[in-house]
């Protein structure tokens, strides 16, 4: 599609996602507000990200929302991005859009466990949802309407904006026989994963991705997961590590967020509002299926090209490490009765998923791939 094309694409979707709206269809509680349907002011704003300034997929991914946005709203609204250090530090962007130092931010909510740790539900779950199964629960299972909830005390407006879809289980410079294995190990990873790492012996530490290659090289950490073969390659972390793992099991399905400061949110007029919204679950979309597509060629040339030794986890250290995240998310859930209304929504909803799913997806892709059956 043509770039003039494309430009009116995307505003003929803003025009629909506002006719939308004045047909009495908003589906995010978020539009909800005593702003003017439409007007001609327009609106710079500023968006801090968790990533290199146009890191592939992540960084990029903030980049093609902001420019949708500004598409589809007519230039009506502007977005400025930076990368993670450029104004504020990667970790410090929750409270950097909270305290309006700038309207919108790009991580994901594991990321701000310490403000509270039932976040990490909307990002992903050890052995939880995959993709289509977390963007289902968010968008049509009730899951947005308890992550708007948990992220209004602190200002914000949160929606999906990404997703990379089942990660690696990470680089390790040593093989991975048995969970003793993992004793002593210092591994980046962050959320619910680096908790279930630390229950097996090892210690957890989270590092800025742009870090990561001279961490893994220096020793600062023994191994590192970051997302799958389209980022792994771009970072070069064959070069720091000598095994690769499969499956990503502290990873199914990573949901990407954007999140805005709620009074700069409630100043656009309603029509803006809408356009936001609509173009982040573009965004969501997106970012997804560039992953679907750049992971194919990325492990082709890591193996074929660098000679990476993939590797997959012993079904022992798997099973073990399924008993673990039980036993966090637990921890997790524990006295609070939010996060348990959370986790409930959750486990709900990924139980009807699984049913529907092994007679669907599961049973199809045995079917097809008889000469790799799962």
């Amino acid at each position: 599609m043509g770039n003039l094309k494309r430009r009116k694409f995307l505003q003929y979707l803003g025009t629909g996602a506002a006719g939308c709206m004045v047909g009495g269809c908003q589906e995010e509680s978020a539009t909800q507000t005593a702003q003017p349907l439409t007007s001609n002011e327009t609106f710079e704003w500023k968006m801090v990200t968790t990533w290199p300034k146009n890191f592939p997929g992540l960084g990029t991914g903030a980049e093609f929302l902001a420019k949708t946005i500004q598409e589809m709203s007519n230039g009506r609204i502007k977005i400025k991005v930076y990368g993670a250090g450029e104004i504020v530090p990667a970790f410090e962007i929750f409270d950097a859009v909270t305290a309006g130092t700038a309207e919108m931010g790009h991580g994901s909510a594991y990321y701000w466990k310490g403000k509270n740790a039932a976040f990490q539900f909307f990002s992903t779950v050890p052995f939880g949802m995959t993709v289509n199964e977390m963007n289902a629960w968010l968008y049509h299972g009730g899951g947005m309407e308890l992550w708007q909830e948990a992220y209004a005390p602190f200002g914000l407006v949160p929606m999906a904006a990404g997703n990379t879809g089942v990660q690696m289980g990470g680089w390790f410079n040593k093989e991975i026989n048995s969970l003793s294995d993992l004793d002593g190990l210092k591994m980046r990873i962050p959320g619910l994963g680096g908790e279930v790492l630390r229950l097996a012996g090892g210690t957890p530490v989270n590092v800025p991705g742009g870090d990561l290659f001279v961490s893994l090289q220096n020793g600062v950490i023994d191994a590192t997961e970051w997302v799958g073969p389209y980022n792994d390659l771009a970072f070069g972390l064959h070069k720091a590590a000598r095994y690769y793992y499969s499956p990503g099991w502290h990873e199914p399905g990573t949901t990407l967020e954007c999140f805005v400061n709620q009074e700069a949110f409630e100043t656009l007029p309603a029509d803006l509002q809408q356009i936001v919204l609509v173009a982040a679950r573009v965004a969501n979309q997106d970012m997804m299926l560039e992953y679907v597509a750049r992971n194919n060629d990325a492990l082709e040339a890591l193996v074929d090209e660098h000679k990476v030794d993939v590797r997959r986890f012993p079904n022992d250290v798997i099973e073990k490490l399924r008993e673990l995240s039980e036993q966090v998310v637990a921890q997790v859930v524990g006295d609070d009765p939010f996060a348990r209304k959370i986790y409930d929504s959750y486990q709900r909803f990924l139980s009807k998923s699984k049913a529907w799913y092994n007679l669907s997806e599961r049973a199809y892709l045995n079917l097809r791939d008889r000469d790799n059956p799962l």
